[in-house]
């Protein structure tokens, strides 16, 4: 991973992008994206698109999400605490003495988030998973007066922000979920293009997946790629109490996870088998029998539809504080996206036989 694109990496998982609210880290992908795209655009949504050789008649799409999930202020009560609502699918008990931010029009806001001590719990409510509205935020304020002055209901929340390095090559942050795609996606078009390409790649940066796959749906309409493939992560297998009959064998620093299914185009799949074969990339194998849970879903349903695929990145404790991964699967993702660009011709046919 070059410096640059490490540096680019980090910046954008210190960046909150909540869905909806995806703006800050748009701004570091066109900025990004415009020292090596030949073109770069935001539509109405707030997707980035980021195009090299765009006029060749066989487009192709890579999609990874910006959005991550978060909070959003929906009460400040007489005493200054704050109520939220989540954006995104999250389990209540991730939440609990977390540190957040609460990013308002005057800067981001250090809060945490709680409820009251185990010592007060009595026995039912300790048998009881928590629920988001018995947990709130505290900023410090004295009155709703206070709170209100800096906070305006409809902000966006997160959990505090930050990367940290592991061993062996692995490191953790939230938003992980996708923001590894996301620098997958964009160093796949550079890489691509420095290799040479006979087809328009776009590389999008892609709005609200977490509430419904929704910038999906609206890049690919715009784009109008004959072929998309999605990148997003996929839950790491390698740690104890997850079930590899069910959720398959995948590891971190195993390599990019290519999916097979009837999300998937097979000519798409064969593809990526042959790239990942032709450079000499490491990967794993997962299959889903249903449409994916990912932006590939609604590529692939896009206009008359759109020979999709799906790649993820191996990830620990998704829609955590920790997300994990391993530094090296991104590596090798965005080196079999690339070559699976670099190989495809003006008349690549990936109608199924």
């Amino acid at each position: 991973m070059e410096a640059s694109a490490k540096k680019f990496f980090q910046s954008i998982l210190e960046t909150p992008s909540p869905s909806g609210y995806e703006q800050p880290v748009q701004r570091l992908v066109r900025n990004y994206a415009e020292e090596f795209a030949d073109e770069v655009t935001t539509d109405l949504h707030g997707n980035v698109i980021a195009g090299c050789n765009v006029d060749a008649p066989l487009r192709v799409m890579f999609a990874g999400h910006a959005d991550q999930i978060g909070l959003l202020v929906t009460h400040i009560n007489d005493q200054g605490f704050i109520y939220t609502n989540t954006i995104g699918g999250w389990d209540p008990q991730q939440l609990i003495g977390q540190r957040m931010t609460v990013h308002a029009d005057s800067g981001p806001i250090p809060a945490l988030i709680s409820r009251k001590a185990i010592h007060l719990l009595d026995q039912e409510e300790r048998k009881q998973v928590v629920k988001t509205k018995d947990m709130w935020l505290d900023i410090g304020a004295k009155s709703k007066e206070e709170a209100a002055e800096i906070i305006k209901i409809g902000d966006p929340v997160t959990l505090e922000l930050g990367y940290q390095e592991m061993r062996n090559g692995l490191a953790n942050s939230p938003g992980m979920d996708d923001k590894t795609g996301l620098w997958v996606c964009m160093e796949a078009l550079r890489r691509a293009k420095k290799r040479g390409l006979e087809v328009a790649l776009f590389a999008v940066s892609t709005v609200q997946e977490e509430i419904g796959l929704r910038g999906a749906h609206t890049s690919a309409y715009g784009v109008n790629p004959q072929v998309g493939i999605a990148v997003d992560v996929t839950h790491a297998t390698d740690c104890p109490t997850i079930d590899k009959t069910q959720e398959g064998d995948v590891k971190l620093g195993g390599g990019p996870v290519i999916y097979r299914g009837p999300n998937m185009n097979p000519v798409v799949v064969d593809r990526l088998r042959e790239a990942a074969d032709y450079g000499d990339i490491p990967c794993q194998w997962a299959a889903s029998g249903r449409g994916t849970g990912t932006d590939a879903n609604k590529i692939q349903l896009t206009r008359a539809g759109v020979a999709a695929g799906l790649v993820s990145v191996p990830n620990r404790y998704m829609h955590s504080a920790v997300e994990t991964v391993a530094l090296d699967d991104l590596d090798a993702c965005a080196d079999l996206l690339a070559t699976f660009a670099h190989k495809l011709t003006a008349d690549t046919c990936f109608i199924p036989r």
